[in-house]
């Protein structure tokens, strides 16, 4: 591998930083505070703006593997959004038959 220079290295870790910080806020990953698995949709989108905003506001100034390594960070959160979107909070599903909400 390249020796890479000081501001790259941290970009690659300001990008890992929010991708991390989506994919707990998905519940994909534990919280390491909590050492639980919560979902906060409204703060992964958060982080997944953040990172669209750098995007654009970098737009033609990063090297190739800067904007690879970018681009599929946010192809990846992006998906997982949207499979995470698509699924019910199973503790928050209220049971039919008692009509109150899972513990």
């Amino acid at each position: 591998m390249e020796n890479i220079d000081k501001n790259s290295q941290l970009f690659i870790y300001l990008i890992g930083s929010f991708e991390m910080s989506a994919m707990m806020a998905m519940g994909k990953i534990k919280n390491p505070m909590t050492d639980k698995a919560e979902k906060d949709m409204t703060q992964a989108k958060f982080s997944i703006d953040i990172l669209d905003m750098l995007k654009v506001k970098t737009e033609g100034k990063l090297d190739e593997d800067e904007s690879k390594y970018l681009e599929n960070t946010l192809g990846q959160l992006k998906l997982n959004f949207i499979d995470e979107s698509g699924k019910k909070d199973i503790q928050n599903i209220p049971d039919e038959k008692t009509n109150e909400q899972k513990k």
